[in-house]
């Protein structure tokens, strides 16, 4: 029986379930309510004409860097500045982690997530989402915002899978669910503005 308080049905949390315990990635493109995506990309949209989305960095502390590995611009959705659907979105991601801890047992304690820009002409170059020295990331977590969204656009994931390379569309409503320690992936360069949501459920560090 569905939860009131989640958009997401049995059926699609089942299906991401069984797909993380097999190959340690999910796609389902039926998560979250339409009218949810909606106002998730006006509010992002909204955020990016303020100015209030920043330039990202990688690595952590006195190695961060902006723009070498990556071009997109964030904003964390806990920020004051974002709108009541990021709220929302919080919430929903709150109660997937606690479903898939349900049937999983993937100890996860906490959810964080951000809105992601990538201008025209910018990607992500390959990387693995967990930090060599911190173990709280388990799952990530990607939400495509845009509409029609055409294959010459680029701005596709690229997975890089033990049999070969696997490229999903950023089309609105499209999820994608994997291993934050196993999977390598890049972001291939966007020939528009390209939105999502990218998220971490994280567990309490090990090491």
């Amino acid at each position: 029986m569905t939860s009131p308080a989640s958009d997401i049905t049995e059926d699609a949390l089942q299906d991401v379930a069984e797909r993380l315990a097999d190959s340690g990635i999910a796609v389902g493109r039926n998560l979250f309510s339409d009218a949810l995506l909606n106002d998730l990309l006006d509010d992002a949209r909204s955020l990016a004409a303020a100015g209030t989305l920043r330039s990202a960095a990688t690595g952590r502390g006195t190695g961060k860097q902006t723009g070498a590995l990556r071009g997109d611009a964030t904003l964390w959705l806990d920020d004051p500045a974002c709108g009541p659907a990021a709220t929302r979105f919080l919430a929903e991601l709150d109660t997937l982690r606690q479903r898939l801890n349900r049937r999983l047992l993937l100890g996860l304690s906490e959810v964080e997530a951000h809105y992601a820009l990538y201008p025209p002409g910018a990607g992500y170059a390959r990387h693995r989402d967990r930090f060599r020295d911190d173990d709280a990331r388990v799952l990530s977590l990607v939400c495509y915002l845009n509409h029609d969204w055409p294959p010459e656009a680029g701005g596709q994931l690229r997975l890089h899978l033990p049999d070969g390379a696997r490229d999903i569309e950023p089309q609105c409503g499209t999820t994608v669910i994997f291993l934050s320690a196993d999977i390598e992936h890049e972001v291939l360069p966007a020939m528009r503005e390209r939105y999502s949501i990218a998220a971490w459920f994280r567990q309490r560090p090990v090491r």
